[in-house]
C-alpha cells in the first residue's frame, strides 16, 4: 500500500483557495489519482449546492 500524501491550502477569503484545489484536483484525477478533499467551515452548508466550494470540487473529481 502507498502512503497517502497529505497538504493543506490556506488563505484570506477570495484569494483563490478554491481555483487552486479544483484546478489541483482536476490534474491529479486526470493522471489517475484517488483524490479527497476537506473543507472546514464554521457555519452550517448544504454540499451538494450547485456553485458552492464543496461542489466544485465534487465537480472536479474530489470524493
Amino acid at each position: 500500500m502507498t502512503a497517502q500524501k497529505v497538504f493543506g491550502i490556506a488563505g484570506w477569503k477570495n484569494s483563490g483557495k478554491t481555483g487552486l484545489a479544483v484546478r489541483i484536483v482536476t490534474e491529479l484525477t486526470a493522471r489517475g489519482y484517488r483524490v479527497s478533499t476537506i473543507k472546514h467551515a464554521h457555519h452550517d452548508f448544504d454540499i451538494d449546492k450547485v456553485g458552492a466550494d464543496s461542489w466544485r470540487h465534487r465537480q472536479a473529481g474530489a470524493h
